[in-house]
């Protein structure tokens, strides 16, 4: 479960971690637009704006992305990114950021602290 610390509240139930470099380099590319009702989290390794910039390439539908510091402090909210956008670069470094279904991230604030 994605669990809003900071509000004591219940984002999403399902959580999927991108564990490793396949995982990573797929994402949600190719993925099914009703089959994706989990959060998919990234871990960096370090805080980096380069290394968390993605693409929506082959990815068909919108999403919402949380761009997390290494305490999953929420740096930056980008909200319904569009199928095929070809980057996206966060304006802060980020240690993880989280996809999720578009509309997910309508009760997060940027500074909320996130759990899973």
């Amino acid at each position: 479960m994605l669990l809003n610390k900071t509000r004591n509240e219940k984002i999403i139930g399902k959580v999927k971690v991108a564990d490793t470099h396949w995982r990573k380099m797929k994402g949600l590319m190719f993925e099914d637009a009703k089959k994706f009702d989990y959060a998919l989290i990234f871990e960096l390794g370090k805080e980096s704006r380069k290394s968390s910039s993605m693409h929506m390439m082959f990815v068909f539908f919108p999403i919402d992305i949380l761009f997390l510091d290494k305490d999953k402090r929420i740096v930056e909210i980008v909200k319904n990114l569009q199928p095929f956008t070809p980057n996206y670069t966060p304006k802060k470094r980020c240690w993880y950021f989280v996809e999720l279904p578009a509309g997910s991230t309508n009760n997060v604030r940027v500074g909320n602290t996130l759990e899973w």
